[in-house]
């Protein structure tokens, strides 16, 4: 209970004074995570979670499903939003370009792990997750445009990462088994896709249906109406886990298919479960400081740091450069897209995952690159934020000076 009233206490603090950190970058996530660092370092330190229990898997797995439902249903102008040819371009160009990056870096920093490894690895530090910088998709000084994109690829990214980690996952599982049966392991990930496609399908149309058709006869009120739609990425999440499918999955469309009718409800239905996702989150960058304390309590490992340092730079922003070759963009807002690419709840829970279901040593290899990457990425991508919107703030308002004369 100590460490509750710790954690609230700390974001209590960073609440009052959130505008004016805010000025020097210090994001909601950098804060937690430091404080985590520094109130769990240490062989007697003050606070200490057991992480080891299933406790801690199950509580980051049901924030990344409904990390993943918010932002499948908060896409303006549909799934792949107003801008469909970039995210496209993001998603079926750069993305796997960025998959591709990600494995070969790994081969060259790691040659002694198996490739299997090491493609796990790359479905692990890759997916984008908004989450640590959720204040640049909500900074009006930067333009809309590139926001609405950005929070496009980062409903759709992760999602569509999802079945690709499974596979990889799988595929290395058999590896290290007898008769390395990669057929068989791709069925078995093949037939979780399929039953948490039909459950999101499901769960997603009939939620939606329902919650419109009652809201529009006026049988329910809007604080109910927040508690149901709460309930259909749970309901999603367990009920694929039950059938044999993947609940990330499922999730992610169940909010797919949830999204039109969200759009006619009221504006308030979604409040509660976003703000349940942001404090859940907030609570999960606490406990990602003890995480970075376990992970290198022993010293750090230069090529673990130059391969984290790598992957949330140059693999991201070359192969996002290259896709968007040809559309007229700027090269400062292709840089912009590049540069702002998060790593955080889903690389935690797909890490978390390998752990669980890969040998110790490997297990422990992954859990590590992935403490590195997301930290590094926690703190660039923080900083970076608001002078990212200083310096489109000033480009807009040099142009109507350049104008005039």
């Amino acid at each position: 209970m100590l460490a509750v009233a710790v954690i609230a206490g700390i974001l209590f603090v960073w609440t009052l004074l959130s505008h004016r950190l805010s000025r020097w970058s210090i994001t909601a996530p950098i804060a937690m995570m430091a404080a985590g660092i520094a109130l769990t370092h240490g062989s007697d330190p003050p606070l200490r979670f057991d992480l080891d229990t299933g406790a801690f898997e199950h509580m980051v797995e049901v924030i990344l499903a409904l990390l993943l439902f918010v932002d499948a249903i908060e896409v303006p102008g549909g799934i792949l939003g107003r801008e469909k040819s970039i995210v496209l371009r993001l998603l079926g160009g750069a993305l796997p370009l960025t998959l591709c990056a990600a494995f070969l870096t790994a081969l060259a920093f790691f040659p002694d792990q198996p490739g299997w490894i090491l493609a796990v690895l790359a479905t692990v530090v890759v997916p984008l997750d908004l989450a640590p910088t959720a204040g640049v998709v909500r900074d009006r000084r930067i333009p809309a445009r590139l926001r609405e994109v950005l929070n496009v690829e980062g409903g759709l990214n992760d999602g569509v990462i999802s079945p690709v980690f499974l596979l990889c996952i799988a595929a290395s599982v058999e590896a290290h088994g007898a008769g390395a049966h990669y057929e068989e392991a791709l069925l078995d990930a093949l037939g979780a896709a399929t039953w948490a496609i039909a459950t999101g399908l499901v769960v997603g149309y009939a939620a939606g249906w329902l919650l419109r058709q009652s809201w529009s006869h006026g049988w329910t009120r809007s604080s109910a109406m927040r508690l149901g739609v709460l309930t259909v990425p749970v309901a999603a999440y367990t009920l694929s886990g039950a059938l044999g499918g993947n609940g990330f999955i499922a999730s992610f469309v169940a909010g797919v298919c949830f999204a039109p009718a969200a759009r006619r409800l009221p504006e308030s239905a979604v409040t509660m479960t976003d703000d349940l996702v942001t404090l859940m989150t907030i609570a999960l960058w606490f406990l990602f400081g003890q995480i970075v304390n376990d992970e290198f309590w022993d010293g750090f490992q230069l090529s673990v740091i130059l391969y984290a340092l790598v992957a949330v730079t140059l693999v991201r922003m070359v192969p996002i450069l290259l896709a968007l070759i040809g559309t007229g963009m700027k090269l400062t807002d292709k840089l912009f897209l590049g540069w702002l690419g998060p790593r955080g709840v889903t690389s935690i829970v797909f890490g978390s995952l390998a752990v669980i279901d890969l040998p110790a040593r490997e297990g422990d290899f992954i859990a590590r690159v992935m403490t590195m990457t997301v930290m590094l990425s926690i703190v660039l991508h923080g900083l970076s934020s608001e002078p990212i919107g200083r310096f489109y703030e000033r480009s807009t308002n040099a142009r109507p000076a350049a104008a005039t004369g």
